[in-house]
C-alpha cells in the first residue's frame, strides 16, 4: 500500500503539469478563446462574466471555511459543545438572497445577448441570406440572392451581416465556427433554425460539425472565407459562368457521363453532391485534406489531394455515400486526367 502512494505521488504532478502543457495545444482556429466576429466576442464576454463570478463565489466561500476552520476548531481541554447556530433567520436569508443576486447579473447580459444575435435577419435588405444544408459528411450553401449553390468553402463579404437559414439532409448535425458564433442545430425534424454572424476582417476561419452524426463525424469540416465586397461581388459572376469541361473530348465525356449526373460545375450537372465549380481554388479537397496555399507549410497539393480523394474516397471519409470511380469503371489513368482537371479548375475572384 505504501508503494502504491510513492508511486502517485511521483505520478500526480507529472500528470497536472502535462495536463497545463496540454491545455495550450490545439489549433487557435477552432478556438473560442479567439474570438473574430461580434457574435463570438460577445460570447466570451459572457464566459469571462460567468467565470468572474464563480471565481469571486469560490474564493469568498474558501475564505470563510478558513476563517470558521481557524476560529472555531477546537482548542486543548475545551470538551463543551460549542453554540448551535442552525435556523438563524438573517443567515438564511443572506445565504439565498447572495446566489440570486449572482443569477440575476449573469442572467440579464445573456438574454440580452441572446436576443441580440438571435434575431431573424431574413427580411433584411441588408444581410446576405444563406440557405446551409448538412449532409453526411458535407455542408451545401446556397445562396437564393443570387441563385448560387456551393459547397464545403462558404464565401462571406466582409463587414455584412450573414443571415443562416439550417436545415439537414438526412440526421441531426451542428453547424459550428468557434472563432465567429457559437452551435446552431440542423434538425431532422424539418424544423429550420436561423441565426446570424458577420466577419470584419478578411480570412479564413474553420467550421466543424458539433453532434456526433456518424463514422466520419470528426472529418465534416468546413471553411469560412470572409473577403471583400468586390472580391465577393466577383465571386458572384465567376459561379454563374458557363462550365469549364476537360479539354479532351473522351475524358470530358467520361466525367459528364459518370460525375455530373451528382454533381455541378457552372451551368452543367445535378445537384445531388458537392458543387464543383472552382474546387481547384478551395481550401481543402473532401472539406478535410487541406491543400497547401502559398507561404503556408500546412496541407498538401491540390493534385495530391485530388488524387487521393478520388482514388479511394472511403479511406479519407469512411461512409461517405460517394461511389468510387473505380466502382464507376474509370481507370487509373481517367481518374487522373479528372483530378488533374479539378485541381485546375479555379475561380480569378481575389
Amino acid at each position: 500500500m505504501m508503494k502504491q502512494w510513492q508511486v502517485a505521488k511521483r505520478i500526480l504532478p507529472l500528470l497536472a503539469v502535462f495536463s497545463l502543457l496540454l491545455s495550450a495545444c490545439g489549433r487557435e482556429d477552432l478556438s473560442v478563446m479567439k474570438p473574430q466576429g461580434p457574435v463570438a466576442q460577445d460570447q466570451l464576454d459572457l464566459m469571462k462574466l460567468s467565470i468572474a463570478i464563480m471565481i469571486v463565489v469560490l474564493i469568498i466561500v474558501f475564505a470563510i471555511a478558513a476563517y470558521v476552520l481557524i476560529k472555531f476548531r477546537r482548542r486543548a481541554g475545551q470538551n463543551e459543545m460549542p453554540e448551535q447556530v442552525e435556523g438563524n433567520f438573517k443567515l438564511e436569508v443572506i445565504w439565498t438572497a447572495i446566489p440570486l443576486l449572482l443569477v440575476i447579473i449573469l442572467a440579464v447580459p445573456t438574454v440580452q445577448t441572446i436576443f441580440a444575435h438571435g434575431e431573424d435577419l431574413s427580411n433584411d435588405k441588408n444581410a446576405v441570406k444563406v440557405q446551409v444544408t448538412s449532409h453526411q459528411y458535407w455542408w451545401e450553401f446556397t445562396y437564393p440572392q443570387y441563385d448560387i449553390t456551393t459547397a464545403q468553402d462558404l464565401i462571406i463579404p466582409t463587414g455584412k451581416k450573414i443571415a443562416f437559414e439550417l436545415k439537414t439532409a438526412d440526421v441531426l448535425h451542428s453547424f459550428w465556427v468557434p472563432s465567429l458564433a457559437g452551435k446552431m442545430d440542423t434538425n431532422p425534424d424539418g424544423t429550420l433554425n436561423k441565426f446570424s454572424f458577420s466577419a470584419p476582417n478578411e480570412g479564413v476561419y474553420r467550421g466543424k460539425c458539433a453532434e456526433l452524426c456518424g463514422r466520419s463525424h470528426a472529418f465534416m469540416e468546413f471553411k469560412v472565407k470572409a473577403v471583400s465586397q468586390e472580391s465577393f461581388d466577383r465571386w458572384v459572376n465567376e459561379m454563374k459562368a458557363p462550365a469549364v469541361l476537360p479539354e479532351d473530348a473522351q475524358l470530358a465525356e467520361k466525367f459528364k457521363t459518370n460525375c455530373l449526373s451528382c454533381h455541378a460545375v457552372g451551368d452543367q450537372g445535378g445537384p445531388v453532391a458537392p458543387n464543383l465549380t472552382g474546387i481547384g481554388g478551395k481550401e481543402s479537397v473532401a472539406g478535410i485534406l487541406l491543400n497547401q496555399r502559398e507561404g503556408q507549410e500546412e496541407g498538401k497539393p491540390i493534385l495530391d489531394n485530388m488524387k487521393e480523394w478520388l482514388h479511394d474516397p472511403q479511406s479519407v471519409k469512411p461512409g461517405n455515400t460517394m461511389p468510387s470511380p473505380k466502382s464507376l469503371g474509370l481507370t487509373d489513368e481517367e481518374i487522373d486526367g479528372i483530378a488533374e482537371y479539378l485541381a485546375n479548375y479555379k475561380l480569378n475572384y481575389e
